[in-house]
């Protein structure tokens, strides 16, 4: 399951889903690089450190999300689960290391495994841990399995509804055990009260404006962290959720700082005002991490779960058109602008798929024969009945091959992409204006209602499973009728697409859907509706006064083990 960066979309903020039995290929995932300079995956990890009890840690993040209940389309940014979601919302699979995979298990909410059959129709059986509790004392239980799951099938403010839609009834025999059945076999059922969503309680919910009462932060926990405060514009507070079941955190307080400003974010840093980073990679990121102390660590992952892509939207002149969005393709030198971004961190290559590395072994590299040439646009262009004006635009009817591209305002890196894009795509015959603008405007407005044209984003895979219907299915275009949920931005309607998608999610044999996830991808790369650009690096920074097992989740993200970090001793 996936999200955008702001969108928690697999947050394209799209989801993807997955099966234990997924053989996922990132043995490198969890190489560290040691503060002696930039490496590659594959460096050496760094040591585990002793933490004391107690204490607190500020942490800078890039982001502040828009809102905090989860359900909601407002939920659309990844950091917001980074922040809260995953450290205060139980769920029933967690994404863990097994030997070069990350692989869903049963998380501490679960008495046992949840259990399946797909005899008949498929049932689902979760027997809920029975120390799992809240943070008032009551009991976690199979009511709120249940209303989780209704609140996200029959609500109308709801941010994608894949898997949920599939459930034809809820049973709870009993307060720690719930059956959910479903009208159709589904091969990512454990994305089910995993993943972007968790599980919600239903006795501090139920006939109660959910909205009101999450989004600005809540009171309420099922994990190891409660939200303590949230200063909009300024930061996030955790401490410890003292009936935590589980392990409690070391630590006494973290707060996550705003940092919204990279080269910002590297001077707090740098001071000792901010004693954990998560930066996005930016252009002089390698020469911000050389300048960083002596005692800094850091773990850059180049093989991640995160993936820059151009969207267009197929609806909107003049994407609607596949020979134009072809001839897009062809125009853009896709290898100069990675080697550009990231060729610094150990990505030289672009992406060939929309499946990330952590899904690589379902993923074609169909992809690969958009290389930049301009013969190619030419042909394109002509056979759809297109004409270079004398300025050198193609016209047709009347109207230019003229377009807006927005991404996220104040972020380097996109404004050089889309000025290299800008570059090559006039060359090719094609006009580019920039517009940029807030995440919350982006991802809460603009994607989900359609209007934009042409939009510059990170989708990253938040479980890890193959599914990308919720991207590319049509029944997944966020539209009135459904009240805006599903992820399908670019409004892909694709003929025989549809169809191998839903065998990708529907499909339990591995090997099945490896077959129908490669042949998706096909078509996929056939109708360009969007275009893959590169997988984005992951970094973790450190000082010497943070302590414990740190590494980057690629699906959970930096904080997924939040209360093993402490202060060194």
């Amino acid at each position: 399951m996936g999200q955008h960066e702001n969108g928690r979309t697999r947050t394209l903020v799209g989801t993807r889903r997955a099966t234990a039995a997924a053989a996922l290929s990132v043995g490198a995932v969890l190489a560290g690089c040691t503060s002696s300079g930039v490496g590659q995956a594959g460096a050496t990890q760094n040591p585990v450190v002793p933490v004391k009890e107690g204490g607190s840690l500020v942490i800078g993040a890039e982001q502040e999300p828009d809102c905090a209940d989860w359900i909601s389309v407002c939920s659309g940014s990844i950091w917001g689960d980074y922040l809260m979601r995953t450290t205060t919302i139980p769920k029933v699979f967690d994404t863990r290391r097994s030997g070069d995979a990350w692989v869903p298990v049963a998380s501490p909410l679960m008495a046992d495994e949840p259990t399946t059959t797909t005899s008949g129709p498929q049932r689902i059986t979760y027997r809920i841990s029975p120390d799992a509790v809240w943070s008032d004392g009551e009991p976690i239980t199979s009511a709120d399995l249940k209303y989780t799951a209704l609140q996200i099938r029959d609500g109308k403010d709801v941010l994608d509804k894949t898997g949920y839609d599939k459930i034809s009834k809820i049973e709870t025999p009993d307060a720690k055990t719930a059956v959910v059945t479903l009208r159709e076999t589904y091969g990512g059922w454990r994305t089910l009260f995993s993943s972007i969503y968790g599980v919600l309680p239903e006795h501090l919910l139920k006939g109660k404006n959910r909205n009101a009462i999450m989004k600005d932060g809540y009171s309420f926990s099922g994990g190891p962290w409660k939200i303590q405060s949230w200063k909009k514009g300024t930061s996030v507070t955790l401490i410890p959720n003292a009936r935590y079941w589980g392990p409690k955190p070391k630590l006494d307080k973290v707060t996550f700082q705003f940092t919204t400003d990279t080269a910002a974010a590297f001077q707090a840093f740098k001071s000792g005002q901010l004693d954990a980073l998560f930066p996005t990679p930016q252009l002089d990121v390698v020469e911000q991490l050389n300048q960083t102390a002596g005692g800094t660590r850091r773990q850059i992952d180049a093989e991640t779960g995160n993936l820059e892509a151009i969207w267009m939207n197929n609806e909107k002149f003049p994407f609607d058109s596949v020979d134009v969005r072809r001839a897009v393709a062809y125009a853009i030198d896709r290898t100069a602008i990675v080697k550009k971004l990231y060729g610094s961190l150990g990505v030289g290559k672009p992406a060939q798929s929309f499946l990330t590395p952590v899904l690589s072994s379902y993923a074609g590299t169909d992809f690969s024969h958009y290389t930049r040439d301009l013969k190619a646009v030419d042909k394109a262009m002509r056979g759809d009945g297109w004409a270079k004006g004398s300025d050198g635009i193609w016209a047709k009817g009347g109207r230019r091959a003229e377009f807006t591209i927005v991404s996220l305002a104040g972020n380097k890196r996109r404004e050089l992409t889309e000025q290299i894009l800008q570059t090559q795509l006039e060359q090719a015959g094609f006009r580019m204006t920039i517009k940029n603008t807030t995440p919350a405007n982006l991802f809460g407005k603009q994607a989900p209602a359609g209007t934009f044209q042409m939009g510059l984003w990170t989708l990253i895979d938040t479980f890890p499973d193959p599914t990308q219907s919720n991207s590319f299915s049509s029944t997944s275009i966020p539209t009135e009728a459904n009240g805006r949920s599903g992820l399908n931005f670019v409004r892909a309607r694709i003929d025989g697409l549809d169809p191998l998608l839903a065998t990708v999610d529907r499909e339990t044999d591995p090997r099945k859907r490896v077959k129908a996830s490669r042949q998706a991808d096909k078509i996929i790369a056939d109708q360009v509706p969007a275009i893959p650009i590169s997988t984005v690096p992951n970094i973790l920074l450190w000082n010497d006064r943070v302590g414990g097992p740190l590494s980057n989740n690629p699906s959970e993200g930096p904080w997924w083990n939040l209360a093993k970090w402490g202060v060194a001793k």
